[in-house]
């Protein structure tokens, strides 16, 4: 299994390159998941629905399935923060990529998703000065970077040059369970 992060701040683009990336990626014959970092409480399920009333009943987890699709709702006793790495370790063996997003600070190797300040994009500081684990940066603006870098350069809006630089590097991206 390949794993690689997108990192950057909300509004860069990351969720658009990763939903670009997951069918340049299945066309090529690789099976792809995601794992992606919310910020605040979500809910997956409505109001009504049986796994609902089961997860406020007090359920601690509640599987559901049907011959298409597969779901694990878990509730937490008390606040709790999972690591990516014990995400990662929750998905099936079965996968090549794992395009995680989100999870900015965690040790996988990183792509950073960047765009210059505009008039509707404020705009924010790299990460890629201050972060070893990026490894190489998407953006729409190489030209507008505050600094040079040895690391690839990315085009955001291009998500089949993207896919060709992760088969290119793919043995940098193999995970270990480690």
């Amino acid at each position: 299994m390949n794993v690689v992060g997108f990192a950057g701040y909300s509004g860069s683009g990351k969720t658009t390159l990763v939903e670009q990336l997951i069918p340049v990626l299945k066309k090529r014959g690789l099976r792809v998941s995601v794992v992606k970092h919310a910020h605040h409480s979500f809910d997956i399920d409505r109001p009504g629905k049986d796994t609902h009333r089961h997860r406020e009943a007090g359920a601690f987890e509640v599987v559901v399935a049907s011959s298409h699709r597969f779901a694990l709702m878990r509730e937490f006793e008390k606040p709790s923060a999972m690591t990516v790495h014990q995400l990662i370790a929750e998905l099936y063996d079965g996968v090549d990529w794992v395009l995680v997003e989100g999870f900015k600070d965690s040790d996988l190797l990183k792509i950073e998703v960047w765009r210059a300040p505009t008039a509707d994009y404020a705009g924010k500081p790299v990460r890629y000065i201050d972060d070893d684990f990026i490894v190489a940066i998407a953006t729409d603006a190489p030209e507008a970077l505050p600094q040079a870098t040895q690391r690839p350069v990315l085009d955001l809006n291009d998500p089949e040059a993207v896919a060709d630089y992760l088969l290119g590097a793919q043995d940098r991206f193999t995970y270990s369970f480690d």
